[in-house]
């Protein structure tokens, strides 16, 4: 059985290889009877200064191996821009 770890390794990386975006950190990782779920932030738009580059939040879910089988970009937003959940 695949690690957490390995899970999240292999999002980003398979992420970045299908949209050519460099990724960032991993926010989000979850297990149900889908797969994984791996929330990884990517930078889509690099800027001068840093706090202006866009990111994107990008939702993937891996079956126990770690293959993808979905994806899907569900925010996008600047690097400085803090956010509250409600």
């Amino acid at each position: 059985m695949t690690k957490a770890p390995e899970i999240a390794q292999r999002a980003k990386a398979q992420l970045a290889e299908l949209t050519g975006l460099k990724p960032g950190t991993v926010s989000a990782l979850t297990k149900d009877e889908e797969g994984w779920h791996v929330t990884v932030d990517l930078i889509e738009l690099k800027r001068i200064p840093e706090a202006t580059d866009v990111l994107a939040a990008y939702e993937a879910l891996l079956d126990d191996e770690g293959n993808l089988i979905a994806y899907q970009r569900t925010q996008r937003y600047y690097r400085g821009q803090v956010t509250e959940e409600e």
